[in-house]
Order: structure tokens, then sequence, then C-alpha cells
């Protein structure tokens, strides 16, 4: 482990190494998110069918997560970050071949569930630690790393879904780019300092005993990935047959917003979060039933500008959600299991990706506005106890 004063010295951008891995897998997480709708015309499958490759991120993800926390704790970030690109790189060279037959597809999505797990769990943690400095106000680590997150989430599908649209081999060049980025980040992790040093010969399995992780934190959790599913995955298939010969497009740019907005939300999450953590979390909450109104009026009119607009204030509940979400692990995790409770946190908010695929699967039977006004109410509720139980 690098020095205190050296680690200091360098704090303005000691993260940046770790900071580029999380954002290389955030890319290749969500670089197959505006392709949904192409696929479905490419490889002629229902929307039931391309939700739940969408979905199978998920179950990925929950191991990586479970595998990368604790095994990070134990025997360092760099390593398991360093694993988890390399696994990125693997996902995208499935993807590749996803033109020729669906295997490919659910195949590439599990692997990059898996990536993302990994990488998310130790590199939000790794940026955490860089970021903690005697002038520390306790939120820089997490604006951090929802930061480098939310840049590869909105990078990703940008530059996926500009190539898909106007260069030729649509279902290949679009993953190019993340190979690249991925191959470039592997050198920048190597420099940065290793914060962690081997433990007692253990993997810790988190503590996710404490009342405030139970009550505040996991109710809270699922509406992190939750409403991204429903703003870039769900919504945007209402709208396609208004869509022309730019739905690619459309989607790109829902995508794109989405993310935007995430990021553009973190310093008003900040200056929300110097009121109280009570605050922050209402705050989170309250802009998740607003997004989630918004998108019922959408699926009602089928606008595709109220779709927009659904999205843009989605992303700001998935920005204001994941730094609410981050801060309150900090506070909560013991010594030597920080990344292990991220981890734990993580795989409760990455199960809300799977919110589209019932949706998509009765939305012959339910009208989407009515589904999405009942998602709405239960995100009320989800404010309300968890709001009371902060206290």
């Amino acid at each position: 482990m690098n020095e205190p004063g050296v680690l200091l010295r360098q704090r303005g951008r000691v993260w940046w190494g770790a900071g580029a891995a999380v954002a290389a897998v955030g890319w290749g997480a969500q670089q197959f998110a505006p392709l949904l709708l192409m696929y479905r015309a490419e490889l002629g499958v229902g929307a039931a069918t391309v939700q739940a490759v969408f979905a199978t991120y998920v179950v990925g993800l929950i191991p990586g997560l479970l595998f990368g926390g604790p095994v990070s704790d134990r025997y360092g970030r760099r390593p398991v970050v360093l694993a988890a690109l390399a696994a990125s790189v693997a996902a995208s060279a499935l993807l590749l071949a996803g033109g020729h037959g669906i295997g490919w597809l659910f195949a590439g999505r599990l692997v990059a569930g898996f990536a993302s797990g990994a990488g998310f769990s130790a590199g939000a943690a790794w940026i955490r630690e860089l970021s903690a400095g005697a002038v520390d106000d306790g939120e820089r680590g997490p604006r951090r790393a929802t930061v480098a997150m939310t840049a590869g989430f909105g990078l990703g599908p940008l530059v996926a879904g500009v190539l898909a649209q106007w260069a030729p081999a649509r279902t290949v060049l679009p993953y190019l780019p993340h190979l690249l980025l991925a191959v470039a980040a592997l050198p920048l992790v190597r420099l940065t300092p290793e914060t962690r040093t081997a433990g007692d010969g253990r993997v810790h399995i988190p503590d996710m005993s404490s009342r405030r992780f139970r009550t505040v934190v996991a109710p809270l959790a699922p509406w992190v990935f939750g409403v991204v599913a429903v703003g870039i995955a769900y919504l945007p298939g209402l709208v396609e047959r208004r869509l022309g010969g730019y739905v690619l497009l459309f989607c790109t740019l829902v995508t794109l917003l989405g993310a935007a907005a995430g990021i553009a939300v973190v310093p008003v999450a900040r200056r929300v979060a110097r009121s109280g953590s009570r605050r922050l979390l209402a705050t989170a909450l309250g802009t998740v039933v607003a997004g989630l109104v918004v998108a019922a009026v959408a699926a009602a009119t089928t606008d595709p500008l109220l779709v927009v607009a659904a999205v843009l204030v989605l992303g700001a509940a998935y920005g204001c959600c994941q730094v609410c979400g981050l801060a309150e692990v900090q506070r909560i995790a013991r010594p030597g299991q920080l990344a292990g409770l991220t981890a734990a946190y993580q795989a409760i908010s990455y199960l809300g990706l799977a919110v589209a695929v019932p949706l998509a699967a009765v939305d012959h039977i339910v009208a989407p506005s009515v589904l999405l006004l009942g998602l709405a109410s239960l995100a009320a509720l989800t404010l309300v106890l968890t709001v009371r139980a902060a206290r």
C-alpha cells in the first residue's frame, strides 16, 4: 500500500484509474440498451424475449457482486477490478456474435453482469477509499463513484446507438469501442495505488443485519435501477410505431439523457445531503414517484416527447438514489467490509433492472399507464416507510 502522504499529494487525480475502470465496465453494461428494438427486428423475437435478455444481466451480476466485494476486501481492489475488465471484454466478444442467434446475447449479457458486479463493488469501494482525506466531507467518494458509473452508462449507449443507426455491420461495430476502452483502462488500473492489504485469510460475508440497512438501504436499493429499466428498456418500446426509421437514434437519445440527468443531479444531491440523510432519502424517492407518474402519462399518450421528459426525471431519480444508497453504505460499513456491504447493496439495487420483464409480459392485458401508476404507488409507500425508519 502506498504511504498516506503520497496518496494525499496525489488525491486530486489518484482515483482516475479506478474511475476509468468503473466507467469502462459501465459502458459494457449499458451499450446493449439502445439495441433492444434492433434485435427484435434482426432476430424476429418478441418484446418479452429481448427484455429477458436485458434482465439476464442481473443473473450474472449478483454472483459478481457477491464475489467482487468480499474478495476485494480480502485480497485487494486491483486484482478484482482487473478481472472485471477482462470479463467485460469477454462479454462484448460474445455480444459481437449476437446477430447470429439469441443464445449469444444471453451469454454476453450474463458475462457482462458478472463483470459489472465485480467491477462496481470493488471499484466503487476503491474510488471512495482513494477519495478519503483530511478534508473529505464523506460525500466525495460516493459522488465520484456515481459519476464514473453514470459516465459509462451514458457514453456506452450513445456510441453503440449511433453506430447501430448509421454504420455498417450494426450488430458488430457498436461493441468495438468498448473493447478498445477496456483494454486502454488496464494500464491505468495497474498504476493506481492499492488501498487494501491482505487480510486474515478469510473472505468475510458482509454484515447486513443492521437495522438501518434492513429498513432504509434495502427498500431504497431496487429503485436505483428500477427507474433505469423503466426509462431506457420499457418506455421506448411503447412509442416505437411513432418513430419511423429513427428508433435506434431515439433509444440512444433517451439513454444518454437519462445518464446525463443522473450526473447533473449529483451536486444537487450533495447540497440536499447537507440538510441530513433523511432529506436526501425523501428527495430521491420523491423524484422516483414523480418520474413514474410522468412515465404513466407518456404511456397513456404514446408521446415521444413525454417519454423524453419521463426519462430525464427518472435519470435524476437514479442519480439521487445512487448517491443516497452509497452514502448510507459508507456510513454503515464496519472496518474492512466496505466493498462487501457495497456489493450487498448493489446486488439488491440491480434487481430493479428486471422490472421491465413483467411489465412487457402483461402490458397487453393491463394498460402500461396503469402498471406505471401502480409502480409509482409502491414507490410512494417505500418513501413513507423508509423516511420513518430513518429517524
